[in-house]
């Protein structure tokens, strides 16, 4: 978190709640932006906006007026656990021709005509 946000919070936020991620929730006192309350998170750790769990995300977007319940925070046993968002990593997806995976396509099969105009 960087210093601006750390007052920011400290002066104007008051916290609303915690996920299972240990992330903080904050609505703003005072002063409105574009006639709503300021929500913020304060992530703990990596700032990974993909670890926001949907119930936050809604309370967060102003989609619902109250924050999530523990009960709504609990997870169903279909639910998978999250997974993070690899993008940019080494660990990140790269298919088959990819150059970090050694630039090597399978030839064309020639079953596709190319468009000419007449």
């Amino acid at each position: 978190m960087s210093l601006g946000t750390w007052i920011y919070t400290l002066v104007n936020g008051k916290l609303v709640g915690k996920d299972e991620f240990g992330h903080r929730y904050y609505r703003g006192m005072g002063r409105k932006l574009h006639g709503r309350e300021r929500r913020w998170v304060v992530y703990k750790g990596i700032v990974e906006a993909s670890k926001v769990p949907p119930e936050w995300h809604a309370w967060l977007h102003h989609m619902v007026e109250d924050p999530l319940t523990e009960e709504a925070a609990t997870a169903k046993d279909w639910q998978k656990s999250h997974l993070p968002n690899l993008t940019g990593t080494k660990a990140a997806y790269r298919p088959q021709g990819h150059d970090l995976r050694g630039g090597v396509r399978a030839p064309a099969t020639g079953d596709y005509d190319a468009w000419t105009p007449d």
